[in-house]
C-alpha cells in the first residue's frame, strides 16, 4: 500500500505520516533536494538531509531523486507499506494514481488553528533545532519564519493556489480528506485511529461498494422532485438491469411539471394513488424481467426500498436485498422481506471525503 499525504501548512500531513509509521508499520518515503518535495520549512519541521537519512533495511532506501524513481521503488514492493508527503504537482500525482495500491489522504485545519501551531513549531525550533524529533534544516532548504498572521495568510495562499505550484489541486482529488482540529498529538492520534485508514475498500471498492456506487450514479439520471432514488440489480456478480425512479415513456418528465403528487410537495406516503413516478426498483425489475433473473438475484438500492416495491421484490423471486439509506417504511418492508425469506441489510462503507476528526470522535 502507498500512501500519498497532502495539505495545508501546519494541518498535521507529517504528524499523519508518522502515525502511519508508528502504528501501521508504514515507511516513509522522500524526494530528494531539486526533485520537487515539498518545501517543509513552511511546517516547522524540514525533512530530513540527505546525510541524515536512514535506510529501511539493507537493500532498501527512503529518498529517491525523482518521483518516478520513487515510484518504481515503490512498484517492485508494493506489498509493503509506504507513505510520502512529497508530491510535488498534479503530473506526479496522475503517475501515483494509476497504481491500483496508491492512495491519496489530505488534510485542512482553519487558518487560525494553523497559525497558532505554526508559531509553536517555530518556538520549538528555536528552543530545540537539533531534537532527536526535530530533524535539522537541509544545507540550501532554509528560510527565514514569517513572523505576522498577515504574512502566514499570504505564505499559505501561496503554497494552496498558487497556479504553477498550489496544493489545491491535489487536496480537491483525495479520496480522504481530514479536518484536523485536533489539539495534541494524543487526541489526534485517538481519532485517526477510528477511522480504519487502511480498508481495502478505499483501494479497490468490495461488489457491495461498487454496486452501490452503481446504484447511486443511476440515481442521478432521476430528476423526481420528492427523492432520488437508483437501483442495480445483479447475479453472479453482473449487473442485470439498473434503473431510477421518474415519470414513465412518453409522459411528461416529472421535473417537468409531469407528475402532480411530486410537483405538489406531499410528504412521503401521502397521494401514493396519484403519483404517476415509477421507482427506481420497479424500473430495474421491469427491464430485467422474471426469466433474467432467476434464483440468487440481488437488488442494490441506494434508498430502502418501500412496501409497494418490496412486494414486488418478493413476487419476481429477489433473493437479498442491499441498501445504503433508510426511507419511512423500513419498518414495514423488513416485515414483508422476513415472511418471504429475502435478505435484507444495509451497507455502510467506510468514510471517505470530508472527514472532520472531531465529529469521527463524537459519533464513534
Amino acid at each position: 500500500m502507498f500512501i500519498g499525504i497532502c495539505g495545508s501548512i501546519c494541518a498535521g500531513k507529517r504528524t499523519i505520516a508518522r502515525y502511519l509509521v508508528d502504528h501501521h508499520g508504514f515507511t516513509q518515503l522522500y524526494l530528494g533536494p531539486g526533485s520537487g518535495g515539498e518545501a517543509n520549512v513552511v511546517d516547522g519541521v524540514a525533512s530530513p538531509s540527505s546525510s541524515s537519512l536512514s535506510s529501511v533495511s539493507s537493500d532498501l532506501q527512503d529518498s529517491f531523486p525523482t518521483p518516478d524513481d520513487l515510484l518504481e521503488f515503490v512498484t517492485k514492493h508494493w506489498r509493503m507499506r509506504w507513505v510520502t508527503t512529497d508530491i510535488p504537482s498534479e503530473a506526479v500525482l496522475d503517475m501515483y494514481t494509476r497504481r491500483p495500491f496508491f492512495l491519496l489522504i489530505s488534510v485542512d485545519a482553519p487558518l487560525t488553528v494553523r497559525w497558532r501551531r505554526y508559531q509553536a513549531r517555530q518556538k520549538h525550533l528555536l528552543i530545540q533545532p537539533y531534537s532527536n524529533s526535530t530533524p535539522s534544516f537541509p544545507s540550501g532548504n532554509s528560510a527565514p519564519p514569517v513572523e505576522t498572521l498577515e504574512a502566514f495568510v499570504a505564505l499559505s495562499d501561496a503554497h494552496l493556489y498558487d497556479p504553477t505550484t498550489g496544493a489545491n489541486p491535489l487536496i480537491s482529488r483525495a479520496t480522504v480528506r481530514l479536518l484536523n482540529t485536533s489539539s495534541s498529538l494524543a487526541h489526534l492520534y485517538a481519532t485517526l485511529g477510528k477511522l480504519d485508514l487502511l480498508n481495502p475498500d478505499r483501494l479497490r471498492p468490495s461488489w457491495d461498494s461498487y454496486f452501490m456506487s452503481l446504484a447511486s450514479l443511476a440515481a442521478q439520471r432521476s430528476n423526481c422532485m420528492k427523492r432520488r432514488v437508483g437501483c442495480v440489480v445483479v447475479r453472479d456478480k453482473r449487473v442485470i438491469s439498473t434503473g431510477y425512479n421518474g415519470t414513465p415513456r412518453g409522459l411528461q418528465n416529472c421535473g417537468e411539471g409531469g407528475c402532480g403528487r411530486c410537483n405538489a410537495g406531499h410528504g412521503s406516503g401521502h397521494g401514493l394513488a396519484t403519483c404517476l413516478c415509477i421507482h427506481a426498483e420497479e424500473n430495474a425489475l421491469l427491464e430485467a424481467g422474471r426469466e433474467r433473473l432467476r434464483e440468487g438475484a440481488v437488488l442494490y438500492c441506494d434508498t430502502c426500498p418501500c412496501l409497494t416495491c418490496s412486494i414486488k421484490i418478493v413476487q419476481v423471486g429477489i433473493g437479498e436485498v442491499v441498501y445504503s439509506q433508510g426511507y419511512s417504511m423500513d419498518g414495514e418492508t423488513a416485515a414483508v422481506f422476513r415472511e418471504a425469506g429475502v435478505k435484507l441489510r444495509q451497507f455502510v462503507p467506510p468514510a471517505n471525503g470530508l472527514i472532520h476528526l472531531e465529529k469521527s470522535e463524537m459519533y464513534t
